[in-house]
């Protein structure tokens, strides 16, 4: 369940920087930026808070090669689904859906690796301490 929720929290976090509707807090600065500036930066500082902790901690577990390593899983399952006739790319709001969806399991599973490494191979996961 906690996997689930931390691939949930990189999506809303995602979702919630910019998508396709006009729901998104991209679309809502740019309409009220001169009215709304202070709320505008606060807003835009947590929604910071949150992309740090994310990507810092699955570069931090998966490393860069892993997050290109699980980008190019993910697009090679895309490019069957396309081949199958299964996935069309007309259509641009679904390809951002579909970018969003990629990018927060990318991060959901850098966030989660440590859990789910643990899982599998039954070693557990400690920091070293520089000293």
């Amino acid at each position: 369940m906690g996997i689930l929720l931390r691939w949930l929290g990189a999506f809303v976090l995602l979702s919630a920087t910019f998508n396709p509707t006009r729901w998104n807090y991209v679309h809502w600065v740019n309409a009220t930026w001169p009215d709304q500036m202070p709320l505008a930066v606060f807003l835009g500082l947590i929604l910071a808070v949150g992309y740090i902790v994310y990507v810092v901690a699955t570069l931090r577990s998966i490393g860069a090669f892993g997050v290109t390593l699980i980008a190019a899983i993910f697009g090679a399952g895309l490019w069957v689904l396309i081949d199958w006739g299964a996935l069309s790319l007309t259509n641009p709001s679904v390809n951002l859906w579909l970018g969003i969806l990629v990018l927060s399991l990318i991060l959901g599973i850098g966030l989660s690796w440590s859990i789910l490494r643990q899982r599998l191979s039954g070693q557990a996961s400690v920091d070293e301490i520089e000293g």
